[in-house]
């Protein structure tokens, strides 16, 4: 196609490419979008029932377009992501934070109101409108109360997302628009500042926009297929989605004369609250022991108490079954235990450091004292 391969070149010669996203770029991930044919807005107008998600949004997966920015992002070519959706798909991929300015926020952010700290979620987050979650920030010298990031009808862009996207958009020589109706205010001017400047809009997206006229170039196409013959004529390699999901393991004992009473818990890393909303069921059985019996955690908060000798070393296998469209169905963790060694001061430490790195990515440790 013409226009794929007109596309390609003007990112190949941008030296400043900023991508404005939108809606469009999730729905080949089971998200709907609000003005496509069968967008939310668009089956409501013709009084219609709003769309089902094909899954819900904690176990969305990054498109080929999401990867495929993070692939550009690598290679140089692109410098800075604009982004008005709430899925955290961007994110999720791999795309870096500093390079990117979500709008309308992220259904999977807290943030402190205080110390500024992002936290980025597994799960969503129980509020909008920028309210108060019920967690608080993990700085001790802070503690206050965390706030949801996703704006309701009536907030104002939040200044610091504002802020960088205007200016990355000045800067810009090539904004390239995907996904996106360009309706919503004030965010769909922020491409057109490039042109104040000398720079460039392209726009693709499956229906018209009202900024066509505007943009050098404009494909009425599905994003993924003409972002894959972008990638394709680049000789870019599209980097595939590989989902990673983290656990914590709490194993606690307690001493009473020669027997050990002990709590198995399988927790979130976000804390022992939060939900595990990708794990269905956990079966914890023990290989070379035949006589403890195996058992299938069907229910978060996912606990199990044994009693034991204190003698007693064994294997504990967990075998994880995840729900669907995590990518997998199952996976198993070996854990070997011996209550006679004990390692307290090193697992304090490791779970000390679970506080420490959880701030915009996950980590997984195994706490046994």
């Amino acid at each position: 196609m013409v226009q794929i391969e007109e596309l390609a070149v003007m990112v190949q010669k941008s030296k400043h490419l900023v991508v404005f996203t939108g809606a469009g770029i999730s729905t080949s991930s089971g998200i709907p979008d609000f003005r496509g044919p069968k967008g939310v807005w668009t089956l409501q107008r013709a009084g219609k029932g709003v769309p089902d998600a094909s899954l819900p949004f904690h176990r969305a997966a990054p498109t080929l377009t999401h990867m495929a920015l993070v692939e550009l992002e690598r290679a140089g070519l692109l410098k800075f992501v604009i982004s008005q959706n709430v899925d955290s798909l961007h994110l999720r991929s791999g795309f870096p934070r500093e390079k990117l300015a979500e709008l309308h926020g992220n259904s999977f952010k807290e943030v402190c109101p205080c110390c500024k700290t992002e936290y980025l979620r597994d799960f969503e987050i129980e509020t909008i409108g920028l309210k108060d979650t019920p967690r608080r920030c993990a700085d001790k010298n802070c503690g206050a109360r965390l706030k949801d990031t996703v704006l309701d009808w009536e907030d104002a862009l939040p200044p610091e997302e504002m802020n960088s996207a205007e200016e990355q958009c000045r800067t810009a020589d090539l904004v390239l628009c995907l996904g996106t109706s360009l309706q919503i205010t004030p965010a769909c001017n922020m491409p057109l500042l490039s042109i104040k400047n000398g720079g460039k809009v392209a726009i693709v997206n499956l229906q018209a926009t009202p900024k066509d006229k505007k943009a050098s170039l404009v494909i009425h196409g599905l994003v993924d297929k003409v972002i894959a013959g972008v990638m394709c004529i680049l000789s870019l390699r599209i980097p595939p989605y590989i989902r990673t999901d983290f656990i914590q393991l709490l194993l606690r004992h307690t001493v009473k004369k020669k027997c050990v009473r002990w709590t198995l818990r399988v927790t979130s890393v976000h804390g022992m609250r939060a939900p595990l909303s990708f794990l269905r069921s956990i079966e914890v059985s023990f290989p070379d022991r035949s006589d403890m019996k195996p058992v299938v955690l069907m229910e978060q908060p996912f606990s199990l108490q044994r009693e034991t000798s204190m003698t007693s070393i064994f294997s504990m296998l967990l075998t994880l079954k995840f729900s669907d469209g995590c990518g997998c169905s199952s996976s198993s963790i070996e854990c070997h235990v011996n209550f006679q060694i004990r390692r307290i001061s090193n697992w304090r430490k490791l779970a000390g450091a679970i506080v420490k790195r959880c701030n915009l990515r996950n980590t997984i440790a195994i706490v046994h004292d």
